[in-house]
């Protein structure tokens, strides 16, 4: 029902629509608190991370030394996303099919995603990702980056 009432309809109209919506709550921290990441995996496992696109924030508003990019990653059954930190560097997923966890430090349990949940990365927050489930689990990853560092590949 919104692809239709989306489709052809004026920008204002979709953004109100999209804002009046309720937030889905799969996907979310379902008990606020804070996770021992000590013993978090550090080497991925099982993932296929592939550039999609990227844009130079500096020619586009001003931002030197930053981009955004988006990415697919195909996370296998038993894969694992090890532990990186968003500090200075926000980004969206989502999860276009299959299901997988998130450890994260801002939340006192793991965190299930499946297929049509998008998780917020920001503030600092540190965590890490394994599918634990039976087939592949495909997301897409937004996230402004620091061009030419090291530590922005996860």
């Amino acid at each position: 029902m919104i692809k239709t009432i989306i489709k052809g309809a004026p920008l204002a109209l979709v953004a109100a629509i999209a804002l009046s919506a309720p937030a889905n709550a799969a996907g979310l921290c379902p008990k606020p608190g804070s996770m021992n990441l000590a013993n978090a995996p550090t080497m991925p496992k099982g993932v296929t991370d592939t550039i999609l696109g990227s844009v130079d924030l500096r020619s586009e508003i001003g931002v030197d030394g930053r981009m955004l990019r988006t990415r697919r990653l195909v996370i296998q059954p038993g894969g694992v996303v090890p532990l990186h930190r968003h500090k200075d560097r926000p980004a969206l997923i989502y999860t276009i099919s299959g299901s997988i966890t998130e450890y994260s430090s801002a939340c006192a349990v793991p965190i299930n995603h499946k297929a049509g949940d998008i998780s917020r990365e920001a503030d600092g927050l540190s965590h890490y990702w394994i599918n634990h489930g039976k087939v592949p689990a495909v997301v897409l990853s937004s996230d402004v980056f620091h061009s030419g560092k090291a530590d922005s590949a996860m």
